[in-house]
């Protein structure tokens, strides 16, 4: 068996890599190349926002497709550019326009991950007669006993990618590979430069691709210039205490830009898309212990409608850890989790990945949207 867990010989073996431009999947291919695969790089054009897809720290962008195409080059390697434009729009950019609309915070990478790059790429690298399709992202992939394959954090805390992972179905995991799960930062830029990549110091992404300097705002004046409409800034009673141009400009959880003023900061609790208000509150407003996740997917043991009261960890956000949790699965598909502690600034809409609870190399178990967030109410002040 090979170093892709395959059962063919290496040199039997193709692989496709996606290709983003960046330092990770350049490596990805240089190793696999280095290995004696046949290795196919694809990179998928997804937009085009014409001198901004050249700024530093952009993702997916014109700048990227050269470099990927240049890293091919200097590999020895067959290199493809798609036009996926058309599906990324439909597939991402537009439900993340509407979900902005509902008051909602998506996260669309974890949208582009599951469609674009790991349904319509993963469909493409089969009709190439590929054994599997192999990405740049930080997370880990194990055989399972009885057959599959298994999901996992990656060895470095601070780049894994798991979280915009959960999506991932059963069947996908099983094409899928992911070379970096086991590796740092610093050993892959090492790797780069032995690979003699000219790209081994390029900076990470930091943007939402389609999301230009993190202005999410005009994203959607773009998409849907009518759509915004100025409403009321109300507190936790309702009483009025300003006004807003649109809540697009808000998102859960913000303190500022509010222009309001008081004894103690204001934040936003939540946003109510049918009356265009936005609602405010002190910080301990923000808390919550109990969430519930509609579109579950489940990569955990026997039939998600199976588990009830089952010990977990959960993340409700890319850069916080996996917190103790339980995790219930109602007959409709529809999950209920209980926080062991208060989390705040969760918001309708985001993403909520699920993992065993047996530490920093946790399994996957799936994960949801969070639909809904049942607030706590406000704890009782101290007496002074």
């Amino acid at each position: 068996m090979n170093a892709l867990d395959l059962p063919k010989p290496a040199h039997e073996t193709r692989v496709v890599v996606a290709m983003s431009g960046g330092v990770d999947s350049s490596v990805v291919a240089g190793l696999l190349k280095r290995a004696g695969f046949d290795v196919v790089g694809v990179t998928l054009q997804l937009y085009d926002h014409g001198a901004a897809s050249h700024r530093k720290g952009a993702c997916c962008a014109g700048q990227d497709i050269h470099d990927a195409r240049s890293a091919a080059e200097h590999l020895g390697i067959p290199h493809y550019v798609l036009d996926y434009e058309d599906r990324f729009r439909d597939a991402v950019i537009e439900k993340f326009a509407e979900s902005y609309l509902a008051g909602e915070t998506p996260i669309p990478c974890v949208e582009c991950n599951r469609t674009v790059k790991f349904r319509d790429l993963l469909g493409l690298a089969r009709d190439l007669n590929a054994d599997a399709l192999a990405t740049g992202h930080y997370v880990a992939s194990r055989a399972l006993p009885g057959g599959g394959r298994a999901l996992h954090r990656a060895l470095d805390p601070a780049r894994d990618q798991s979280y915009f992972l959960y999506a991932t179905t059963a069947e996908q995991l099983a094409f899928l590979r992911f070379p970096l799960g086991e590796m740092s930062k610093t050993e892959t830029r090492a790797l780069a430069k032995d690979l003699g990549l000219s790209l081994a110091e390029k900076p990470d992404s930091q943007d939402i691709c389609f999301v230009p300097q993190g202005r999410y705002s005009d994203v959607i004046a773009r998409l849907r210039p009518d759509a915004a409409r100025p409403g009321e800034i109300v507190d936790l009673s309702g009483k009025v205490l300003g006004q807003h141009a649109g809540i697009v400009h808000y998102t859960v959880g913000q303190r500022r830009g509010l222009g309001l003023s008081g004894s103690e900061p204001f934040y936003v609790v939540r946003l109510e898309p049918d009356t265009a208000r936005v609602v405010v509150g002190p910080r301990d407003s923000l808390a919550t212990t109990r969430l519930r996740l509609s579109d579950l997917n489940w990569l955990g043991e026997g039939p998600a409608s199976s588990v009830r009261d089952m010990p977990v960890a959960v993340r409700v956000r890319s850069t916080r850890p996996p917190r103790p949790a339980t995790l219930t699965v109602g007959p409709g598909g529809e999950a209920e989790v209980v926080l062991a502690e208060p989390e705040d600034g969760v918001s309708p809409g985001q993403a909520c990945a699920i993992y065993s609870d047996d530490g920093s190399r946790a399994r996957v178990l799936g994960g949801g949207t969070i639909r809904r967030v049942d607030a706590l109410s406000a704890r009782p002040r101290e007496a002074a």
